[in-house]
């Protein structure tokens, strides 16, 4: 069997590896950095990866993801990376899957905001969350007590695939417009109103 290397430039051999060898996705400027090229030469490398791992039959692909780029297998192929991963499953419970999902679609979000929409104590949860680098610290409301800001992280992007906050599933998607129970303003101003 014969094997043709479809690999143009040095460059692009090299972002590959490195592309491959990375455990997170790596931005534009890191790699820049890395093989000391102008931004334009960059570019055209990456963007020949992106059409040869667009190709039907590829195990891979390469995306865009938490402002960088990174090879990750095609979802097609999940039962069998879950086959070989079983130990390494990463499950969240109901009510941290409840709590990230409010956390996402609200942020920034207080304590006292995730509580009034869960109806129960949060902090537990946001905790685990947090350890899990999944939601971080943002700030702190201008309001009096200074509670703090709870927002998503780098991490939840890689973990969840995508690019940006704008490519979470639309909350129409999930449920019948007239289901939807969260609230679509709240005012968490320290005057006692919602």
């Amino acid at each position: 069997m014969e094997l043709k290397v479809n690999i143009t430039s040095p460059l692009k051999g090299r972002l590959e590896a490195v592309l491959f060898s990375s455990d997170e996705p790596l931005r534009l400027e890191r790699l820049q950095s890395i093989f000391e090229v102008d931004l334009p030469q960059l570019k055209d490398a990456l963007q020949e990866l992106l059409i040869d791992y667009a190709q039907p039959g590829r195990g891979v692909v390469l995306q865009e993801i938490a402002g960088g780029f990174q090879i990750r297998t095609r979802s097609e192929y999940a039962p069998w990376i879950v086959k070989l991963n079983r130990n390494r499953t990463t499950r969240l419970s109901k009510a941290a899957t409840e709590t990230l999902a409010i956390i996402a679609y609200r942020q920034p979000v207080t304590r006292a905001e995730l509580e009034y929409l869960r109806g129960v104590d949060s902090g537990g949860i946001v905790r685990t969350l947090m350890d899990r680098q999944l939601v971080k610290i943002v700030g702190k409301k201008d309001v009096p007590g200074r509670p703090l800001l709870y927002g998503t992280s780098r991490h939840f992007l890689e973990f969840f695939g995508l690019k940006d906050l704008s490519e979470l599933p639309n909350l129409h998607e999930f449920a019948d417009p007239d289901e939807v129970s969260l609230p679509l303003e709240m005012d968490f101003d320290g005057d006692g109103s919602s």
